[in-house]
């Protein structure tokens, strides 16, 4: 529990700042593999292909390794909240809801997975009327059909209602 708030922490600033510098850390340390891979010499020619994303990815290990040490060292001094759990709880109930959104446009496609998308939220954090969901979820994708397929002529990933209604 926070002294301030009285709300309980989710994660200490801490093991975030821990967790940043281990993702820099591999990520450069993937750089370095593929640039190794491609040839990170300098060849008779000139650089090789993976020359300068090899000293990109040194840098980044450098960088999360620096990092890293800062953590540790500042975590003697500071001890703060990164998250309080409140506040982590809103941050899902966005973030679940957006995933399994980005999941579904592959098999529904994009105009039904928006629909089913913008009523969930309507309806679940807006408690809007049954009929205001329906037509604004299924208004929105109607319009936005229009605008990219009709007038711009830019295919979106469409499904099987799609189909079925012969807009492919």
């Amino acid at each position: 529990m926070t002294e301030e708030t009285g709300a309980k922490a989710a994660i200490k600033t801490r093991t975030m700042e821990i967790a940043a510098a281990v993702f820099i850390l591999i990520c450069g340390a993937i750089v370095i593999y593929d640039s190794a891979r491609l040839g990170a010499k300098w060849g008779e020619d000139g650089p090789e292909a993976g020359y300068f994303p090899f000293y990109i990815g040194a840098i980044l290990c450098i960088a999360g390794v620096v990092n890293m040490v800062t953590a540790f060292v500042a975590a003697r001094r500071d001890d703060s909240n990164f998250v309080e759990l409140r506040a982590l709880k809103l941050v899902f109930s966005v973030l679940i809801p957006t995933a399994v959104y980005t999941a579904l446009i592959s098999p529904l496609g994009l105009y039904l997975a928006s629909t089913i998308f913008i009523a969930f939220f309507m309806r679940w954090l807006g408690k809007y009327e049954w009929w205001l969901v329906a037509l604004v979820s299924i208004g929105n994708s109607v319009v936005f059909f229009v605008i990219f397929e009709v007038w711009f002529k830019i295919p979106l990933p469409k499904g099987p209602l799609e189909a079925a209604l012969g807009l492919n």
